[in-house]
């Protein structure tokens, strides 16, 4: 090997590690990107849980109150044909409000995907990734 070939050789190593660096710092830099999204979408996520978390509990205080007066309301209403038609009346309106709000609180939760812009960003790397190799 002469001296040429020798300082081909230093370069050709030379080049391989610099593209190695870039390629390492690139997938540091891709993975820290991912890893911020994930961490904004967990905040997303506590936050979205947080507000529903408080709606169903306005809704079940409300409820509560709402059954109550509601309760009397009917019963004084209906005492005359009967005070258990009444309170069976005013129980029924109840549950179907109640079942109404499990569903609204339900939906909330089903409505959104957890961590949907991060997953969808994986798949879209995946891809990327597929295609160059």
């Amino acid at each position: 090997m002469d001296i040429d070939q020798a300082e081909e050789a230093g370069e050709s190593l030379g080049d391989l590690l610099g593209a190695s660096g870039r390629v390492a710092r690139r997938t540091l830099d891709i993975g820290a990107n991912r890893v911020e999204l994930l961490m904004v979408e967990v905040q997303e996520e506590r936050e979205r849980l947080l507000r529903s978390f408080h709606i169903a509990l306005a809704a079940a205080a409300f409820g509560i109150l709402g059954g109550f007066a509601l309760t009397f309301a009917l019963a004084v209403l209906l005492w005359e044909h009967g005070a258990v038609a009444a309170l069976f009346c005013t129980a029924g309106i109840c549950l179907g409000v109640t079942i109404y709000l499990a569903a609204r609180v339900n939906g909330m939760q089903r409505d959104t995907p957890m961590f949907g812009a991060t997953m969808d960003q994986l798949r879209k790397d995946r891809a990327c990734f597929d295609a160059i190799h």
